[in-house]
């Protein structure tokens, strides 16, 4: 029985040994990591403010990749790979992310020309008595029948 005490104790200090081998820059990387990968479950949420089974998993597979000694570069990578570009906050530019960049601005733009186009001013129509309407009928009556 004491044997067994002391190897519990043994794997308890192991355990605890471990906890400390995580230094500080390690958890600063990975609490940025986990605050630029969006989760897709939450989708308006990072995967370090939701609550979903799938940002647990993302947020262990994070910290066992930063564990191996992999670059920040190297999680995202394998992330986008797995899960695409939606799972991150701030997508590279390129044929498939081009919209959600530019988006923005062509829609400020399209409204701007539709607020322009409203506000100009409108035709200036003139009302023609019929007085007048008689005039300019017998006017051009008389350009015709030259």
């Amino acid at each position: 029985m004491k044997w067994l005490l002391n190897m519990l104790c043994l794997v308890c200090l192991g355990l605890s040994g471990a906890a400390l081998a995580w230094s500080d820059e390690q958890d600063v990387r990975w609490r940025a990591l986990n605050e630029e990968l969006r989760c897709l479950v939450c989708q308006n949420q990072s995967i370090a403010e939701s609550n979903a089974p799938l940002a647990e998993d993302l947020r262990k597979q994070a910290r066992e990749m930063i564990e191996q000694g992999k670059s920040d570069d190297e999680i995202r990578r394998y992330m986008t790979d797995r899960y695409g570009d939606f799972v991150l906050y701030r997508p590279p530019f390129k044929a498939t992310t081009w919209l959600l960049w530019l988006g923005p601005g062509l829609m400020l733009l399209v409204g701007l020309l539709l607020v322009w186009r409203l506000r100009r001013p409108a035709p200036v129509v003139t009302r023609v008595s019929k007085e007048q309407h008689t005039q300019l009928a017998e006017k051009l009556k008389a350009l015709n029948d030259d």
